[in-house]
């Protein structure tokens, strides 16, 4: 009896044994470990959720700020710019139109010095234009009285008249001292029949009368009724001639 009881109590204590020992390896057994993980509270999991997801955020957010940021500073650049650049090409249009008038200005002043020079060379030259016209009838008087002086009274064929050849040498001498003082100013009496006689020319001649002349072609000067004059090269009077006409 004695026996059996201490077979049950072995048995009971071992039975103990082995059920404590598991009882105190469950909070370092694989399943009590995976309870409490199971179990975790609430809060901390949401944590360590939150937490990532907010250092995500912070990386990305410079990026995303910094991209309004850069179009924000290109934006402004821009608007600072274009009053700039209209400032630029205001002043550009005002220089072109200034450099215009100048350039303007300066070709009027320079046609202005010619045309002033012009005329005061020409008015110096013609200065005396009129009273030079306004002598040729006295001149051309003089010069018919010298013509119609027969060549037989000067002694060219006969006995020569001693008292009309001073007085031909007389007006001679005073015609020649006359052309010479106004050829210095520029005044020159021209003949179109010296030298041989030419063709008409219309611009220094004057056609008074056409005629037929044998031994002369259309348009020679065969006559001359009174001879031209020039003033610095200008024609103050033509020269008015007889021109052959055979035609």
């Amino acid at each position: 009896m004695l026996r059996k009881q201490l077979l049950r109590q072995v048995r009971s204590v071992s039975e103990s044994l082995s059920v404590s020992p598991q009882i105190r390896r469950s909070p370092f057994s694989s399943a009590a470990f995976v309870a409490p993980r199971t179990s975790r509270p609430a809060y901390l999991s949401s944590r360590v959720g939150q937490r990532w997801q907010s250092t995500e955020a912070e990386q990305q957010k410079p990026v995303a700020e910094a991209a309004p940021s850069s179009e924000q500073g290109k934006a402004a650049e821009e608007a600072k710019q274009d009053p700039l650049k209209e400032e630029l090409e205001k002043a550009k249009k005002e220089v072109i139109d200034l450099k215009d008038k100048y350039l303007r200005s300066v070709a009027d002043y320079r046609n202005l010095q010619e045309r002033t020079r012009r005329d005061m060379e020409s008015a110096r030259q013609f200065a005396i234009q009129r009273f030079a016209t306004d002598l040729l009838d006295s001149i051309d008087n003089l010069d018919r009285a010298m013509s119609s002086v027969p060549q037989a009274a000067l002694g060219i064929t006969s006995e020569p008249n001693k008292d009309l050849v001073n007085l031909f040498s007389g007006l001679q001498m005073t015609e020649d001292i006359l052309m010479s003082t106004l050829k210095k100013h520029g005044l020159e009496r021209f003949d179109p029949l010296e030298g041989g006689g030419r063709k008409f020319d219309p611009n220094t001649d004057e056609a008074t009368f056409f005629t037929k002349v044998e031994g002369k072609e259309d348009g020679d000067v065969f006559y001359t009724q009174s001879k031209g004059y020039k003033l610095n090269g200008r024609v103050v009077r033509a020269a008015k001639v007889g021109v052959v006409k055979n035609s």
